[in-house]
């Protein structure tokens, strides 16, 4: 049987998977990423499950790309598919909300994952970087794409042009994470933010999440369709109607998901 590489755990409606490879940091090996890609999907196709928490150790969320995989890729060509493609496409168009809760490292191919979920609750331990270029390389799964997306030019460049860490706080304060609390705190903070989106219509947080992950490949005017595409989807559920009733006799709604 191969190593069990990432542990599940179950919160209501919250899936929380750990990436457990402590040895190397949690560092993205080929297995790790397949069995997190498979994680991945199965949390999205458990009509249970309304949203997934990604999470590491205390000391290390991710410490980047396992560098004994770096050779198997020398040889590719730009259209070849490299082995974490498949990770961070079903990251970004998965149904259902993503947090990832931080603490110490989240080096290279941790960042990008950070930066692949829908938002992030940091610990005050935390620790982000892409620092690729101090191995002659640059990000591969769309750091320099998403950072600049997340906190804009100058502060991406800061980052990716240097290769120096920043701490919580000035990933806070730059966009890249959401808020920061104590490393005690922040599973338990981003398994109440799991529960308050939980309890939303699970369809229209699908589609307001895909309307908001498309703003970043989208020129405005297509996106402004896509989002209008996306709220008469919504307007034309159940769960709308549902909602909309409850907010009129001013009780709790029950949304299905229908």
């Amino acid at each position: 049987m191969p190593e069990q590489l990432v542990t599940i755990e179950t919160w209501g409606a919250t899936t929380v998977l750990t990436l457990d490879r402590p040895s190397a940091l949690n560092a993205l090996s080929r297995e790790l990423v397949d069995q997190l890609a498979d994680r991945l999907a199965e949390a999205a196709a458990d009509q249970a499950v309304r949203v997934v928490v990604l999470t590491g150790s205390p000391t290390a969320f991710c410490a980047g790309a396992d560098i004994s995989e770096i050779p198997h890729m020398v040889d590719a060509s730009p259209l070849e598919r490299l082995a974490f493609d498949r990770l961070f496409e079903t990251l970004a168009s998965l149904p259902i909300a993503t947090i990832a809760a931080v603490r110490g490292v989240a080096f290279g191919g941790g960042c990008e994952l950070v930066l692949a979920c829908d938002t992030a609750v940091a610990g005050r331990s935390a620790r982000f970087a892409v620092p690729e270029v101090k191995l002659g390389v640059i990000p591969g799964a769309g750091g320099t794409q998403r950072l600049v997306h997340a906190i804009g030019k100058a502060k991406a460049m800061r980052m990716l042009l240097a290769g120096a860490p920043v701490d919580a706080e000035w990933a806070c304060a730059a966009g890249l994470v959401a808020e920061v609390v104590d490393d005690g705190e922040v599973l338990d903070r981003a398994l109440d933010l799991a529960e308050q989106i939980a309890r939303n219509a699970p369809r229209a947080v699908a589609y307001a999440a895909d309307s908001a992950r498309r703003a970043n490949d989208l020129p405005l005017q297509q996106g402004l369709a896509h989002e209008r595409r996306n709220f008469l989807l919504a307007l034309g559920t159940s769960d709308a109607s549902e909602g909309i009733a409850a907010f009129t006799n001013r009780r709790t709604p029950a949304f299905t998901g229908r």
